[in-house]
């Protein structure tokens, strides 16, 4: 069976002060970690300008192509260079897409106490309950604006917008009302 890729979000804290260093370490952790075999991406958001966390994203095709970034040298290096103005506070790590199905924890999980994530077809059932009335209300308000557009535009132009809101707005919406069937 092939091992499912793998998500890391880790919450870091720093001055709001030194922003610039600290966007100049995010990025050159970055380009370190692109030049690893199975590397798929990564990312970082602040709640806000003025805040001192900073939550950051990684992900890997699986849990060896993890452990080569994480154990490297190049790794230990670029966190070191970070010390006296970067704070770990939190590390979380997920496969697939279960992420969308369980609230942010606010303590260190280890790899062993990785959630298990709902049975797939859970998964694709509370997808397809947020997805269904969002595709349809799009049917009756956007697609009469981009009717004239070719197919692969209309398609680009909805997926622009329906994805936001089902990733931000319905998905966590429904997946709280359905928790207790999912966890079942």
């Amino acid at each position: 069976m092939e091992s499912p890729a793998v998500t890391v979000a880790i919450t870091r804290r720093a001055d709001p002060s030194r922003q610039a260093e600290m966007t100049a370490w995010v990025n050159a952790g970055t380009t370190l970690a692109e030049d690893f075999p199975g590397f798929l991406g990564t990312g970082w958001v602040r709640p806000d300008k003025g805040s001192h966390e900073w939550h950051m994203l990684y992900r890997f095709a699986d849990e060896h192509a993890l452990r080569n970034w994480e154990e490297s040298p190049q790794r230990r290096w670029w966190l070191s260079s970070a010390e006296g103005f970067v704070e770990h506070t939190r590390t979380e790590k997920r496969t697939g897409i279960e992420g969308w199905f369980d609230p942010p924890r606010a303590h260190e999980v280890s790899e062993a106490a990785a959630p298990k994530a709902p049975p797939r077809w859970k998964q694709a059932v509370t997808i397809w309950l947020g997805f269904f009335p969002v595709s349809l209300l799009a049917a009756f308000t956007l697609n009469h604006l981009i009717a004239d557009l070719d197919a692969v535009l209309r398609t680009l132009v909805s997926t622009l917008c329906l994805t936001p809101i089902m990733t931000y707005l319905v998905l966590p919406q429904v997946t709280r009302m359905l928790q207790p069937w999912l966890r079942r």
